[in-house]
């Protein structure tokens, strides 16, 4: 398509952080080409990675951007790509939202749902039968999902609660105004539907957990932890390109995933090509009518990493940090910085290994560590930090960590569990979807099912205390849909096909789920049709670049049936091949009167273990301890 801007001649690595010059240079590029008018924003901007051969293969450099266009006025939508290395607009297409979905909801919209509120004739009525001040009400607008509403396809719709603020310094998560919702159409703005099932008294106790009074004295007892480093950080930091002990990996950061992991190697030894939080789905359990719908895909619907926090040392991080700046695009297509998005440190984590010999009589003993790399994003009334953990052994971990506020209710019930006197918080789910793009030892890669399986007492077992390992082959997409299964300390192995380790084995990886419960929607519900990956605990695909988000491009009012169920329906081979592990993890909360005022941080995760990749413990050549830091 038609060139617009000079072209980029610094060549870079194809994966390295967006910068503010990019940005600049992408709206120029739209704008050259007449898609920039009065009304129209960004709904999504990320870097279009290139596909894997190409950056494997050392590829020339293009960088390009994809970029979400939305038109408030008139509801239409492009999905575009252009070359900031070329200067060119290399495709653009409008979306058809009824059949695809819609663009994400934007800040744009966020900032006029009161107003569309406070003209609703019906809105009004139910505020003033409840005896609430209008002024006083702060709009919540939400994800609308797809139910059998025939006047709202092709619409881009929101559904909106109101909480009181009694004040400007009140929290006013604490006071819901149940038992009402509206139905806000974005584009016309305007209420199309309320829905009032009746008066519910709003609860008048405090959620200021940041006030004094709230809190409390502060305990004495505790003494500062400091934790240093004299002699320095043992990674380092270029470009994106990072370093530490055997590791060799390099970061990135989009607004709808956050901390991307590229390239990551251990020992020399490529062990996954690319990981990251691809998506994440918050199903609430309540089925009241003003509430039944509450089904938030954090990524796809919000771009959850637009509002990561920036981070501050001693109260985010603690010890000798290195922060990363990340470089996004607002509404309008400028460049917004986040100072200090992603911390990196290492940690001390406990002993690595240790024996104390009775025979030879030699003690040795090694500390572990990690390299902590996390970013914390606030979305709504949740904050989320996500931390990759990498080991001094090859161990990959990934902990997500849920925190903030409990969303509320003014009926706890059946369904909901009183966290203060008259406030409810509904029962929900946190279900994230990690990609893992995996390259063990190289791309001829396969996954088995190893658990363990018990033998029957008899022949060869004749005192019954016998347990064997089973192992599957996952051969084909079909086949690749897996639950998890504690009771049988079920993992999967990801091993080459075409290496073998000094014992003759193929290398490989492991991936060990925590094992909590999936998706609890009904098979039948609109939730389990758009958040179908989150009904498996691992799905297989062959890699395909164009195959990046779990529940597809366009999760806002999707119907469902996009990302991986239409990924696996060719049902492809995956023994020996390129292959992406899609892991669903999470936690199904039940809030506690303990999560109220805020909620102390719940976690979940999973980890990846070489399993046959090395030859021996890794860490035989770990230096002990230093005399002087052991007493």
């Amino acid at each position: 398509m038609t060139a617009v801007q000079e072209p980029r001649t610094d060549a870079g690595h194809p994966l390295e952080m967006t910068t503010e010059a990019e940005v600049t240079a992408v709206r120029a590029v739209l704008d050259g080409a007449g898609l920039l008018t009065e009304h129209v924003r960004y709904a999504f901007f990320a870097p279009e990675e290139p596909p894997k051969d190409q950056v494997l293969a050392g590829a020339p450099v293009d960088r390009r951007f994809r970029i979400v266009l939305l038109d408030l006025a008139t509801g239409r939508s492009w999905d575009t790509v252009v070359s900031v290395t070329s200067g060119e607009l290399v495709s653009c297409r409008e979306l058809e939202p009824e059949r695809e979905g819609q663009p994400p909801i934007i800040d744009s919209e966020f900032e006029f749902i009161e107003d569309v509120l406070n003209a609703s004739p019906d809105w009004l009525a139910a505020l003033e039968k409840r005896g609430i001040e209008p002024a006083s009400v702060r709009a919540v607008p939400l994800s609308a999902g797809v139910y059998d509403y025939p006047e709202e396809a092709g619409r881009r719709i929101a559904r909106a609660f109101g909480f009181r603020q009694d004040s400007e310094s009140d929290h006013p998560w604490a006071h819901p105004i149940d038992g009402l919702v509206a139905y806000v159409d974005l584009t016309a703005r305007t209420v199309a539907r309320v829905i009032d099932t009746g008066v519910v008294p709003v609860p008048d106790g405090s959620g200021n957990f940041d006030d004094p009074a709230v809190q409390g004295e502060h305990m004495t007892g505790l003494k500062p932890i400091e934790i240093t480093q004299p002699e320095g950080r043992s990674f380092t930091v270029e470009d994106g390109h990072v370093r530490w002990g055997k590791w060799d990996l390099r970061i990135g950061f989009n607004e709808r995933e956050g901390l991307t992991l590229h390239q990551i190697a251990f020992d020399g030894r490529p062990v996954c090509y690319r990981a990251s939080v691809a998506e994440m789905v918050v199903p609430y359990a309540d089925p009241a009518p003003v509430r039944f719908w509450q089904n938030y895909f954090d990524c796809g619907e919000y771009m959850f990493a637009r509002y990561a926090d920036s981070l501050q040392l001693g109260c985010d991080c603690l010890g000798d940090i290195h922060y990363v700046d990340a470089t996004i695009a607002d509404d309008l297509g400028n460049p917004k910085t986040i100072r200090n998005a992603i911390c990196m440190h290492e940690e001390d984590h406990g002993v690595l290994w240790k024996h104390s010999d009775i025979f030879t009589g030699s003690r040795e003993v090694r500390r572990q560590r990690r390299l902590v790399i996390s970013f914390f994003t606030p979305i709504g009334n949740y904050d989320y930090g996500f931390y990759w953990y990498l080991y001094l052994d090859g161990t990959i971990e990934l902990e997500c960590k849920a925190t903030g506020i409990v969303f509320t209710s003014g009926t706890p019930g059946e369904y909901a569990t009183e966290v203060a006197p008259g406030v409810g918080a509904p029962y929900h789910q946190h279900l994230f979807s990690a990609r893992l793009d995996m390259t063990v030892d190289g791309l001829a890669n396969a996954v088995e099912e190893v658990e363990a399986a018990r033998v029957p007492m008899g022949d060869g077992n004749r005192y019954g205390n016998a347990f064997a390992r089973s192992a599957t082959r996952l051969t084909s997409e079909s086949d690749a849909q897996r639950d998890a299964s504690p009771g049988t300390a079920r993992v999967w192995h990801v091993v080459n096909t075409e290496k073998t380790n000094a014992l003759g084995r193929p290398v490989g990886y492991v991936l060990h789920p925590h094992g909590q419960p999936t998706l609890l929607a009904d098979e039948g519900s609109s939730i389990h049709a758009r958040a179908t990956f989150a009904s498996k605990a691992l799905w297989v695909t062959r890699y395909d670049h164009a195959e990046r988000y779990p529940a597809g491009d366009f999760v806002n009012q999707n119907p469902g049936g996009d990302g991986l169920p239409s990924y696996v329906a060719a049902d492809r081979d995956l023994d020996g091949q390129d292959v992406v592990l899609w892991h669903t993890f999470g936690l199904t909360h039940f809030p506690r009167p303990e999560d109220w005022p805020v909620m102390p941080v719940d976690s979940t995760g999973f980890t990846l273990k070489p399993a046959g990749f090395l030859d021996r413990n890794p860490t035989l050549d770990v230096p002990p301890t230093a005399v002087k830091h052991c007493h």
